[in-house]
């Protein structure tokens, strides 16, 4: 996800300098740097240059254990805004040692190709001037979405942020019984595959809530109703994704624990 908004930043040309601090830097931020689109630490500098904000991402495990980097990245006096899944503004503040502007914040993976959602909490009152830059450093991802209770950003991320997963198991799923039913292996990968982000994009392009389009797919007494019979019983796929999300969600709010 640090990647994603680093190429969404250079792409849009967003800001004036962008440093990025990674202890094992991937190819990709090697090359970027290279090509001087970013600066790249292997560790905190002892010098920080002047930041107009600081970007966690970080995972969460990790994230709790760095309180030396925490405090020296709370001096700044910059907005800081992390995405590390299940670590509330309390305990960022207490890691800080700062009172200044934090917001926390929930992307998701399709944030790599700009069509992501983040979902954004201010902690504490936030100047005017640091939510916009909040949105703008979002911004890179996709759609940004603001969230008054900081108790439902667990709920976000079991939703939203763990969402995609659940997609792409559905396609392995739905190319899995395609091959059970005497597909050749590409064939049900293609059509899995089309079918799920061809109906993410009719999502999209369609305002009418997914039951319409559901109901319009569905012939009375026809395939697709056959199906949904099946998809729809009491312990169905309604009830499984209750079940996911409800684990994702405690799952969350564990990480958040000290």
């Amino acid at each position: 996800m640090g990647s994603a908004l680093i190429k969404g930043w250079i792409g849009a040309e967003a800001f004036s300098a962008i440093h990025v601090v990674e202890p094992a830097p991937s190819t990709i931020l090697k090359s970027l740097a290279r090509k001087r689109a970013i600066t790249l630490h292997m560790s905190l500098p002892a010098a920080l240059p002047p930041v107009a904000a600081v970007v966690l991402a970080i995972k969460p495990q990790v994230l709790k254990g760095e309180d030396k980097l925490l405090r020296t990245l709370g001096n700044t006096g910059a907005l800081v805004l992390s995405i590390a899944a299940g670590i509330g503004t309390v305990l960022l503040r207490q890691k800080l040692a700062r009172s200044g502007p934090l917001v926390r914040a929930m992307p998701n993976t399709p944030g790599a190709i700009g069509r992501g959602i983040t979902v954004l909490y201010a902690g504490g009152k936030l100047p005017t001037s640091d939510r916009t830059l909040a949105e703008h450093l979002m911004a890179a991802l996709g759609e940004t979405l603001w969230l008054d209770d900081e108790s439902l950003m667990d709920v976000v991320t079991a939703v939203s942020g763990s969402g995609p997963a659940y997609v792409f198991l559905t396609v392995e799923a739905l190319a899995a019984a395609g091959r059970a039913q005497g597909l050749d292996v590409p064939t049900a990968e293609r059509l899995a595959r089309a079918a799920v982000s061809g109906a993410g994009a009719l999502l999209a392009a369609d305002p009418r809530p997914a039951s319409d389009l559901r109901s319009e797919v569905t012939s009375p007494g026809g395939t697709t109703e056959a199906a949904l019979n099946v998809l729809m019983s009491s312990d169905g796929l309604e009830s499984l994704i209750r079940r996911a999300v409800d684990a994702a969600t405690r799952r969350g709010r564990d990480l958040g624990k000290t």
